[in-house]
């Protein structure tokens, strides 16, 4: 075998993976003050008084799109659409949380 001509490489240590140092658990991420549901270090809460059944939702969700690509940009027809969406899109991932089975 050729002998390695690379007197920078050091064959005696072991690789490190770019995510051993990372958090492993959402308790151990941002101080274990982790939720689902946090954007941008705002807390969001979920409207419930939008309909509890995916298959609304998505209709909603639809109808909020079809008003926001039909807005000119930056519009306030824009601006609520956008916030519908947000708000859609929220209470789906509600939906789908409170859908699957805890872990453990």
């Amino acid at each position: 075998m050729a002998k390695d001509k690379k007197k920078d490489r050091d064959h005696g240590k072991a690789g490190k993976h770019a995510a051993d140092g990372a958090p492993r658990s959402p308790a151990e991420v941002d101080g274990g003050q982790h939720h689902a549901a946090k954007a941008h270090g705002r807390a969001t809460q979920v409207d419930t008084s939008l309909p509890t059944t995916r298959a609304e939702l998505m209709a909603l969700h639809a109808a909020a799109r079809a008003r926001r690509n039909a807005a000119a940009l930056d519009s306030p027809a824009f601006r609520a659409a956008v916030i519908d969406l947000e708000r859609i899109e929220i209470r789906i991932a509600a939906v789908d949380r409170a859908a699957d089975p805890p872990l453990g």
